[in-house]
C-alpha cells in the first residue's frame, strides 16, 4: 500500500507531500491545476523513464519518494529480500532526477537500477489512465490476464519450464547434425594438424635453447677467439699473469724475511693463482665445445623456422601448440563419437516434445473454459455499469506453424513458445448488431473505461498488485454511469487501495479520503499544492464539482445530499 508521497521541483509542482491511506482515495481538481504530474511522480516512481525536462525551471534537481507498506509473504517482500533489502519496515524508493542526466535511484537507502526498481513494484501498484490502461489494453497482456483469472499461472510456469528444458536440446541437436555434415571434411583437417604437431616431436622449452645455439654457433670464431686469448693470457703462454704472479710472489717471500708483515700479503697471491688456473681450466674445456660447423648452424635454423611456423599457426607459443594439440584430440574425440550422441539426443528431445505438447495442450483446453467464464462475467459487469447489451468474448487463436518452425515446438501444427500454443485477443460489441472487433479499437473513452474497471472488478481478487492508480476512470461518462461507476470502485476498494483522479462529484462522493488539488501563483511563480478535505471544505469541494467555480446555496445543497445518500 502507498503511505506517503513526496515530490519536490518537479514539473510546476515546488513541494508536496501526500500521506495516503487504504480504501478509496479520491484526489479532485480544475483541469491543469497538476493532477496529471502527481501521476507523472507516482509512474516515475514505479519505474518508468526520467529526463532532466521533467526539472522545475531554476532548480537542478527534482526529487521524488514514495513510502510503501509491504504485506509479509508478498512478491514484493520476497524479491526486496532476494536484493538484501528488508521488507519489515516497508520500501522507501528515492528517485533523484537531475539536469545534469545524471539520475540516481535508492530504496530503502541503497542505490539500485531501474530494472531492480521495476521488477520490485512490479506488484505494488498499477495505473489505468484514460490513455494507457497499462495491460488491459495490451494484446500481449491479454493472454497473461486470462491465466491469471482462470488459476493457470501454475500450469503455465510449467509449461515456460518445459520449454526452456527443450530449446537447448533443439540446438544441441541441430549442432550435432551440422557437425556430421561436416565431420569427414572436419577429421581429415584435424588429423592434418594433429599429424604435423606429432610429426614436429615438440620438446617445452627448445626454441629458446635453439636460439641460443645459433647465436654460438654465428658467431663462433669470435667466441674462439676471445675465449683462447684470454685462456692464454691468463695461464697458458709465456709470460701469463699467472707466471708473473708467481714471481711476484718469490719477491715477496724474500721480502717478508725482513718484515714479516708481507709474507702474509704473498700468501694472498695464491688464492688468485688459484681463481686464475680455474677460469683458464673452464676457458679450456668452453674451447672444446665451441662448433665452427655451417652443416649444424643450418640444422638449427631450419628446426628454429618450423617451430616458429607452429607457433604462427597454432598460438603463439610451443605451449600454446601443445594445448591446442590437446584440444584437437578431444574435439576428434567427440567428433567420432556424434554418431552415438545425435539417437541420444533425439530420443531425449522426443520425450521433452511429447511431455511440451502434452502441458501446452491441457493449459489451452484449460484456457477455453476460463475465457467463457471471464467472457460471461464482464458482460455482467457491464452490464451493471450500463452497458447491458455489450457482448465481449476471449478470441484464443493459435499460431500456424511455418515451414521454418523446428518440429519439436509444434502441436497439432500450431507454434509452442513459452507461454503455449494460443494467442487471446479481447473482443467487444458495445451496441447490439455490431461485430465483436479487438478491445484496443474502442473508439468511446467511456465504454473503454467501463471496460477497464469491469476488468479490474473481476480481476480484483487474483491480481496480487496492491494500489490501483485510476487516472480519470470518468473520462465520457457522467449522470447515472457515474454514480455506478463510483459504487463500483467503492467495492474495488474492499480489495485493493484505489486512489481516483476524477472531476464527477457522482464518483467522489464515495471516497473514504478527499483530496483537492489546486494552482497558486507566488512571487511570479506557479506552484501546486494539494490539501485533504473533510467536512465543509469537502462539502464545498463536491458543490464546486457540481455547479463550478460560483458555490451556491442550491450547489451545497445537492453536495451535502449527495454525501449524506452515501453515509
Amino acid at each position: 500500500m502507498l503511505q506517503e508521497l513526496i515530490i519536490k521541483n518537479f514539473a510546476i509542482i515546488d513541494d508536496l507531500h501526500i500521506c495516503f491511506s487504504d480504501k478509496l482515495t479520491i484526489i479532485s481538481g480544475e483541469t491543469g491545476t497538476g493532477k496529471s504530474i502527481i501521476i507523472n511522480a507516482v509512474n516515475l516512481i514505479l519505474g518508468s523513464r526520467a529526463n532532466s525536462t521533467l526539472i522545475r525551471t531554476g532548480a537542478e534537481v527534482a526529487e521524488l519518494e514514495a513510502m510503501f507498506k509491504i504485506e509479509k509473504g508478498s512478491r514484493a517482500a520476497e524479491l526486496m529480500e532476494e536484493h538484501g533489502l528488508d521488507s519489515s519496515e516497508g520500501l522507501l524508493i528515492r528517485r533523484v532526477i537531475s539536469s545534469n542526466e545524471k539520475h540516481k535511484i535508492y530504496m530503502n537507502g541503497r542505490i539500485a537500477t531501474v530494472q531492480m526498481l521495476t521488477a520490485i513494484t512490479e506488484n505494488l501498484a498499477s495505473i489505468s489512465g484514460q490513455h494507457a490502461h497499462q495491460g488491459l489494453l495490451k494484446e500481449t497482456q491479454h493472454l497473461l490476464i486470462l491465466d491469471q483469472f482462470g488459476g493457470l499461472m501454475p500450469l503455465r510456469q510449467q509449461v515456460q519450464h518445459c520449454f526452456h528444458e527443450t530449446v537447448p536440446l533443439i540446438k544441441k541437436l541441430n549442432d550435432l547434425m551440422k557437425r556430421k555434415d561436416t565431420q569427414t571434411e572436419r577429421i581429415d583437417f584435424i588429423n592434418f594438424q594433429k599429424n604435423e604437431v606429432i610429426s614436429a616431436s615438440i620438446i617445452p622449452g627448445e626454441d629458446k635453447a635453439l636460439e641460443q645455439e645459433r647465436i654460438r654457433l654465428r658467431n663462433g670464431e669470435e667466441l674462439y677467439r676471445i675465449a683462447h686469448g684470454s685462456a692464454e693470457t691468463l695461464y697458458n703462454a709465456e709470460g701469463s699473469i699467472s707466471e708473473r704472479l708467481a714471481e711476484i710472489k718469490k719477491d715477496l717471500e724474500k721480502a717478508g724475511q725482513i718484515d714479516p708483515e708481507l709474507m702474509a700479503r704473498a700468501k694472498s697471491i695464491d688464492e688468485v693463482v688459484f681463481s686464475i688456473e680455474d677460469i683458464a681450466g673452464q676457458l679450456t674445456t668452453y674451447l672444446k665445445n665451441i662448433q665452427i660447423d655451417e652443416r649444424r648452424l643450418e640444422e638449427v635454423e631450419a628446426r628454429i623456422d618450423t617451430l616458429q611456423k607452429l607457433k604462427r599457426k597454432y598460438g603463439g607459443s610451443l605451449e600454446a601448440v601443445l594445448a591446442y594439440l590437446v584440444a584437437i584430440e578431444t574435439e576428434l574425440s567427440e567428433i567420432e563419437n556424434i554418431s552415438e550422441k545425435i539417437p541420444e539426443t533425439e530420443a531425449m528431445l522426443s520425450k521433452q516434445h511429447e511431455k511440451l505438447v502434452l502441458l501446452a495442450t491441457e493449459l489451452s483446453e484449460k484456457r477455453k473454459v476460463a475465457a467463457k467464464t471471464l467472457a460471461r462475467k464482464v458482460e455482467l459487469e457491464l452490464s451493471s455499469l450500463k452497458m447491458d447489451r455489450s457482448a465481449f468474448d476471449v478470441s484464443l487463436r493459435p499460431i500456424p506453424a511455418g515451414n521454418d518452425t523446428d518440429p519439436h515446438l509444434v502441436a497439432n501444427g500450431c507454434v509452442i513458445s513459452d507461454t503455449g500454443i494460443d494467442q487471446a485477443i479481447f473482443m467487444i460489441s458495445p451496441n447490439v448488431g455490431e461485430a465483436l472487433k479487438p478491445l484496443a479499437n474502442i473508439a468511446s473513452g467511456g465504454e473503454l473505461s467501463r471496460v477497464v474497471l469491469a476488468l479490474k472488478a473481476i480481476l480484483a481478487e487474483s491480481e496480487s498488485v496492491e494500489t490501483v492508480v485510476f487516472d480519470e476512470v470518468d473520462a465520457g461518462i457522467g449522470g447515472g454511469v457515474a454514480e455506478v461507476v463510483g459504487k463500483k470502485l467503492a467495492k474495488l476498494a474492499d480489495h485493493h487501495q484505489i486512489i481516483c483522479i476524477t472531476h464527477l462529484p457522482q464518483i467522489a462522493k464515495f471516497g473514504d479520503h478527499h483530496f483537492s488539488v489546486s494552482k497558486t501563483v507566488s512571487k511570479g511563480r506557479t506552484k501546486t499544492e494539494i490539501n485533504q478535505l473533510s467536512g465543509e471544505t469537502r462539502l464545498e469541494e463536491i458543490a464546486r464539482m457540481l455547479g463550478g467555480e460560483e458555490i451556491t446555496q442550491t450547489t451545497l445543497d445537492h453536495a451535502r445530499e449527495m454525501l449524506d445518500a452515501v453515509q
